[in-house]
């Protein structure tokens, strides 16, 4: 019995313990997307003024999972690893729950882009590893301690600044991990497109209808409405009033890519133009200009100087309006032209704003973000040299 128990402590400790170490570890290698993950939980209920605590939050996040993981596993801060993992599900259990409810935020971002798992699967998983934590925690007594005291706190604060240092660092850069669909050797109309025989979508569309009698409005599914010659028969006292957006109701296949497009500030669509396109593309992502960082704007000057002087194209891709454009270009004396792209693709294609891409025939053949941008001559010797 006692062997049963020893076994299904260890066994829970290490469920509980991988599952955070994993879910702490994904977050530190793209905080940039924790951060956008917290503000789109901010924005759904209804709580954008904490939207600059974000960043902040997502490193805390990280931290404390990681941080509790390694300690689970390795039996160490016995009292506050237990403690902290089931604080951890006690409230993301019956959040994910609600979440899965009410879908307003239809990732959960538990495993940021690692792993996508839908709110009701969140929840499954979240459930199981709630289980392992209240096994470990009632059993928290029964593990003896291997090291001293004293050596556990040196050992966890340790992780707590290497995890840290590890988040900063990525952000800084880029998440070396690049878990998107827009990782370097993509090609991107390769990833948009749909493979033969894969299930579509399935929408169903709505009518309204208004009761000429009655006055009573009514919501009517089409192939309803059509089967039935009482709502459009000529005695009929039922007036189609207007049709609604057609409401998915079976997800079928989603290529990787499916949001991708560039439009000139006047609407025209260059998006084929610019993937089909034999030549390199620099490309300057910037997803809102307001909150873009300029003290690398002069050295992005310096490199669309060289580039262009070489033949290559060079563009900047936002989600900002003509006037912040303006704005902008007029400030620093910009000479390459802006394009406009949803601004969660553009977050999605390079965590940095500014960054940038290089673009040869619709493949990523490198991405910086602006912090750490070489010189043209470094790209130029390692990156400009592929064989058309």
């Amino acid at each position: 019995m006692r062997t049963a128990i020893t076994l299904l402590i260890i066994l829970s400790r290490l469920i509980a313990g991988f599952v955070f170490i994993f879910s702490g570890f994904v977050k530190a290698v793209d905080p940039l997307g924790s951060t956008y993950k917290f503000i789109d939980y901010f924005n759904a209920f209804n709580m954008s003024w904490l939207e600059p605590a974000a960043f902040s939050m997502a490193l805390v996040l990280s931290a404390a999972e990681f941080t509790i993981g390694v300690c689970l596993i390795l039996f160490i801060q016995n009292k506050c690893a237990n403690w902290g993992a089931l604080i951890f599900m006690a409230f993301f259990t019956p959040l994910t729950f609600w979440l899965a409810l009410t879908d307003p935020v239809h990732d959960c971002g538990c495993f940021g882009d690692a792993i996508i798992l839908t709110n009701w699967q969140t929840f499954f998983k979240n459930l199981a590893i709630l289980t392992a934590a209240i096994i470990s925690f009632k059993y928290r007594n029964a593990v003896i301690r291997w090291i001293k005291l004293k050596t556990e706190r040196k050992v966890s604060i340790i992780i707590v600044l290497l995890i840290t240092g590890f988040s900063l660092y990525n952000y800084y850069d880029l998440p070396i991990i690049d878990f998107r669909p827009y990782k370097i050797g993509t090609n991107i109309p390769e990833k948009m497109k749909t493979p033969k025989g894969t299930p579509a979508h399935v929408y169903e569309q709505y009518f309204t209808l208004m009761d000429t009698i009655n006055m009573k409005m009514i919501e009517i599914e089409s192939q309803a409405y059509m089967a039935d010659s009482t709502y459009w028969g000529t005695n009929s006292n039922w007036k189609f009033v207007k049709s609604g957006e057609p409401k998915l109701i079976k997800q079928g296949y989603q290529p990787p890519i499916h949001d991708f497009s560039i439009e000139s500030i006047s609407g025209l669509d260059i998006t084929q133009e610019i993937l089909t396109d034999t030549g390199y593309y620099f490309i300057v992502i910037a997803y809102d200009l307001k909150k873009s960082r300029t003290k690398h704007q002069t050295a992005i000057n310096l490199l669309y100087d060289q580039a262009t002087a070489d033949g290559h194209k060079f563009i900047g891709l936002t989600s900002s309006d003509s006037e912040k454009i303006s704005a902008l270009k007029n400030t620093w004396n910009i000479g390459y032209e802006f394009y406009l792209t949803d601004p969660i693709t553009l977050k999605t294609i390079v965590r940095a704003n500014p960054g940038l891409i290089i673009l040869h025939k619709g493949t990523i053949v490198a991405k910086w973000n602006v912090n750490s941008l070489p010189s043209y001559q470094s790209i130029k010797s390692k990156y400009l040299n592929v064989k058309s």
